[in-house]
Order: C-alpha cells, then sequence, then structure tokens
C-alpha cells in the first residue's frame, strides 16, 4: 500500500453515493448534510500578525458559523422534545 507524499496529499473527486439498494435514501441524506452544512471546515486560525486570544476569538466564531445548521437542528429537535409531551399532557387534561 503506497501513502504517498504525506505533506502535499492530493484528493480526488467529491465522495459519491455508495451502490445500494436504497439510492432515493441515500440522496435523500446527502442533499440534507448539503442543506444544513454547507460550507467546508475553516481551517485558518485568522490573519496573521493578530494575538493569540484574537485568532482564538476568530476561529470560534467561523466554528460556529460552520455548525450553526445542526445548531439549529438541535435546537428544533429540543422544542419538539419538550413542546410535544406538553401538549399532549395539556390535551388530555383538558378534555377530560
Amino acid at each position: 500500500m503506497e501513502l504517498g507524499n504525506i505533506s502535499q496529499p492530493v484528493y480526488g473527486p467529491s465522495p459519491e453515493a455508495p451502490g445500494s439498494s436504497t439510492p432515493g435514501l441515500v440522496g435523500m441524506v446527502h442533499g440534507f448534510l448539503r442543506l444544513v452544512q454547507p460550507n467546508a471546515l475553516p481551517v485558518e486560525l485568522g490573519p496573521s500578525g493578530m494575538p493569540a486570544l484574537c485568532c482564538l476569538l476568530f476561529f470560534l466564531s467561523q466554528l460556529l458559523l460552520y455548525e450553526v445548521g445542526f445548531l439549529v437542528c438541535v435546537a428544533i429537535g429540543l422544542v419538539f422534545i419538550i413542546l410535544v409531551p406538553l401538549v399532549g399532557c395539556c390535551f388530555c387534561c383538558c378534555c377530560c
């Protein structure tokens, strides 16, 4: 097995959907992931010449922008986890 040049890796085309019996499901999952996280992972720490704390804050802000889609999905999930049982309980109690 050849590792090639580790310091200068050569990347191929973007990942392709694996051949499976459910191409519709695979396409739907890939579409959701592209919708939730359209940007690439930020690898820059910030402009050169900035103090270390400013570089860290810049990187964290870029990382939060990168993860904002997943954070929104988690927030919506938590709202549904709390809201659905509460509405169901109120409906059952008020109905009787």
